[in-house]
Formats: structure tokens, C-alpha cells, sequence
């Protein structure tokens, strides 16, 4: 049975949500492994002069416990 562990991360981007969930998911495989899903929690922007300057993320990663070998 595989054992899943769920993790909070923010993540920011200049371009877009989708830009900003793939930027957490890259971060997040860079140290850990198995990786399996990502749950958008929270979407918010950073609006200056009118237009928004930055996209923001709240979400929930899972990945997978590795077990004894």
C-alpha cells in the first residue's frame, strides 16, 4: 500500500495561475520524489495601476513515502 504525504506551498508568477502551479510542482520535484498531484487551494493576483502584476497560488502537494528496501 503506498503511503502519500500532502504539503502546503505558495508559489508567485508573472505570467499566469497555471504558470505559478507548474512553478510549484517544478520546485517541489527538485527535492522531492514521487510527486503525484497538486490541489489549487487559493487563487490571487497582485494588481497595480489597474492590471494585474503578479499571479499567486496556494495549493497542496502530494507525493509519495518511499518504504523500506
Amino acid at each position: 500500500m503506498a503511503m502519500l504525504k500532502v504539503i502546503e506551498i505558495l508559489a508567485e508568477s508573472g505570467k499566469s495561475w497555471e504558470d505559478a502551479a507548474q512553478s510549484a510542482v517544478s520546485q517541489a520535484s527538485e527535492t522531492l520524489h514521487g510527486v503525484k498531484s497538486i490541489y489549487i487551494k487559493d487563487l490571487e493576483a497582485a494588481v497595480d495601476n489597474g492590471k494585474i502584476t503578479s499571479y499567486r497560488i496556494n495549493a497542496k502537494v502530494s507525493f509519495q513515502l518511499e518504504g523500506k528496501r
